[in-house]
């Protein structure tokens, strides 16, 4: 089970989880994006990005609230199309 960035990221994009990635699987575009995201097939489960949010924003994807369960996809999408997971994360966010 991945680790998964959710709602609290978007707008508050703090880079404690960036920096204590032991495998570099936390990536955004600075000016562009709206969150960071965990690539799933890079992330070792090693909880240390869960532990550095000041945002409480990551948590494992079995362990993600209802409302956050859409990010677990989010996340996925970045690394194939990061320009679909932009327009998923506005309206993500537009609904909350």
């Amino acid at each position: 089970m991945a680790y998964v960035i959710a709602a609290p990221c978007i707008d508050n994009s703090d880079q404690s989880c960036v920096e204590v990635c032991p495998v570099d699987c936390i990536a955004s575009e600075p000016g562009i994006d709206r969150k960071f995201y965990i690539d799933p097939d890079g992330c070792i489960e090693c909880g240390a990005c869960e532990m550095a949010c000041p945002n409480q924003a990551i948590a494992r994807d079995d362990r993600l609230a209802g409302g956050w369960r859409h990010f677990a996809e989010v996340d996925a999408l970045w690394f194939r199309d990061p320009v679909a997971a932009r327009g998923l994360v506005d309206r993500l966010a537009d609904a909350a």
